[in-house]
């Protein structure tokens, strides 16, 4: 049986700089480079799996020839790719090293994209390292790799270093809208958002996940449907602890808590949750963190307006007691009793009146740990 479909990372994989996502400072400087024909010997491309790297490497592979005219079904004859991964032996970087010394048969350049350099073995890299000091001026080196700590200096001094960072949430999920509607997938933002957070800033990741929930979906995405399917809690759970919190509301709180390990969630899941959520109420009561907050414009509204009902103060001091759960939480015996004894010292407001309780066993401001 035959199918068409063809992965959403594989399909709108970018092949010009204008269709990069989240490296717009590194896209303009590799662009500029080329107008001005001011091209390195070797680049580094260095970062988190999924943010660009391979893709930018091959577009700037294509790229650097296309200024003699060439045209771009001939440009596959001046770019060679090297999977580290599984080609790090001497032999293989002998052999790149002597292909390297053949001029191209048409452009100016030769471009060997390597990708997973970090992989390559220390006698590999002693190899290739003759090859990078004095390159013919034909040659180009792209490197690629998630781990430039690995590389050795010698290395790193005779390469321009790009460094690509996480994509932010907010790109994400402009990205995502793009494809849905191309696709004519039914959508809610924040559904997709929480997608762009699962993704923890690699855009692959995702497009992967997308395709899974368009899947799980049958081409419905919807916010429940997300949630249910990534095993996420909803936000309405933090909200509901939150005012809990802020009317001293010890029982309420241990319900809600319970419901969610009814539904099958792990209590560090939830107090990890937790933390974001005071985190994000603490950074709304002021215009200008406002912006840290990587959510849609309805969940924005919902914190503006659950942030004036509940005092800094209580928020940095209650972060401190959370962060003392987070940190006991793997090694407690008892860890559903840890995180409802977190729910009931947050409950009450004057929270540093426990430190007069408890002494040096607790102590909000993150001195010292909860034990139980």
């Amino acid at each position: 049986m035959s199918s068409d479909f063809v992965v959403s990372a594989r399909k709108y994989r970018p092949d010009s700089w204008e269709k990069v996502v989240g490296q717009d400072s590194i896209t303009s400087t590799l662009k500029n480079s080329i107008a001005s024909q001011k091209l390195g010997q070797a680049y580094l491309f260095c970062g988190p799996r999924g943010v660009g790297k391979t893709t930018c490497a091959r577009i700037f592979a294509h790229k650097i020839n296309e200024a003699d005219g060439i045209k771009p079904e001939d440009l596959s004859f001046n770019i060679f790719e090297l999977d580290a991964a599984s080609n790090n032996s001497v032999d293989d970087i002998r052999e790149l090293t002597t292909q390297v010394r053949i001029p191209p048969q048409i452009g100016s350049y030769n471009v060997y994209v390597i990708d997973e350099v970090h992989m390559l073995s220390a006698s590999a890299f002693n190899a290739f390292l003759k090859t990078l000091e004095e390159p013919p001026a034909h040659a180009v080196f792209i490197l690629a790799t998630t781990e430039k700590h690995k590389i050795l200096p010698t290395i790193l001094s005779r390469c321009q270093i790009f460094d690509f960072h996480r994509i932010s949430v907010p790109a994400i999920v402009k990205h995502l809208v793009q494809i849905a509607e191309k696709e004519n997938i039914k959508f809610e933002e924040e559904g997709l958002h929480i997608i762009g957070q699962k993704a923890d800033g690699a855009l692959r990741d995702a497009l992967s996940i997308f395709d899974q929930m368009v899947s799980f979906s049958d081409g419905n995405l919807s916010y429940k449907s997300v949630i249910e399917n990534l095993n996420v809690l909803d936000y309405d759970y933090y909200f509901r602890a939150a005012d809990c919190i802020i009317k001293e509301d010890i029982s309420s709180s241990l319900v809600i808590f319970n419901d969610i390990l009814k539904n099958g969630f792990d209590g560090h899941i939830f107090i990890n949750g937790l933390a974001e959520h005071f985190r994000n109420l603490l950074v709304s009561k002021d215009e200008v963190t406002v912006s840290l907050l990587e959510v849609t414009d309805s969940i924005k509204k919902k914190y503006a307006e659950q942030c004036l009902e509940i005092d800094q103060n209580l928020i940095i001091q209650g972060l401190g007691v959370i962060n003392n759960c987070d940190v006991g939480y793997r090694t407690s015996k008892n860890q559903r009793l840890l995180v409802e004894l977190t729910l009931m010292y947050f409950c009450k407001k004057n929270i540093m009146r426990l430190k007069k309780i408890f002494h040096v066993r607790f102590d909000p401001l993150f001195q010292d740990k909860l034990v139980l």
